[in-house]
């Protein structure tokens, strides 16, 4: 008897224990501390940051270089890569960078860009492309 009952009260002892609660609230507490060191040392990198810039002559380079700021009365030119032999990559979309148009092909370049085949429209639809087409200076 006194056997079964130690084995009755070891698994209702480990039945109600809530040993995998407690596992996963390591786990957490785990996480938690290792986001909390990390976090830590984040700021012991920010404030090291942060003294080095603490200079005025640091801060003026930090705002020359990063955000191109300027002292008052001085002014900031940018000088731009141009088209050549060794930078010919054209990809940035910049139309400076673009060829210029002979006058002669300019005529070329107005063609206007709706589709010729008319279509019927409800008025309401009528109307609007007649305000737009007549509205040039919106194309």
């Amino acid at each position: 008897m006194v056997p079964l009952a130690l084995v009755t009260a070891v698994v209702m002892l480990v039945g109600w224990f809530p040993l995998t609660a407690i596992w996963h609230q390591q786990s957490e507490l785990n996480a938690t501390s290792a986001q909390i060191n990390a976090i830590k040392s984040q700021q012991r990198a920010l404030t090291l940051q942060a003294k080095s810039i603490d200079s005025k002559s640091a801060a003026i380079l930090l705002a020359r270089e990063q955000y191109q700021l300027v002292s008052p009365g001085q002014s900031l030119i940018q000088v731009l890569p141009g088209v050549g032999p060794n930078n010919v990559d054209q990809s940035t979309g910049d139309p400076g960078l673009q060829p210029l148009v002979s006058p002669s092909s300019v005529s070329s370049l107005a063609t206007p860009t709706t589709p010729s085949s008319t279509k019927h429209h409800s008025s309401a639809q009528a109307f609007v492309s007649r305000l737009v087409r007549t509205l040039e200076f919106w194309r």
